[in-house]
């Protein structure tokens, strides 16, 4: 009998990309200056790696 491993299929680029593009809207709406957008866009993104690393990851152990 052949066994058949399934690969999980990784979304995890969806979270980074969602959080960049949020990230950088709101640091364009404060309109501080250009360079905020950026800045927001370096927050989204570590804010998506939080969010991935303890509440999407610690799901699957449940």
């Amino acid at each position: 009998m052949s066994h058949h491993n399934e690969e999980e299929k990784n979304f995890d680029y969806v979270f980074y990309l969602v959080a960049l593009l949020s990230g950088a809207f709101v640091g364009a709406i404060i309109d501080r200056g250009f360079i905020w957008i950026p800045v927001g866009a370096i927050f989204g993104l570590l804010t998506a790696a939080v969010f991935i690393k303890f509440l999407v990851k610690g799901r699957e152990e449940v």
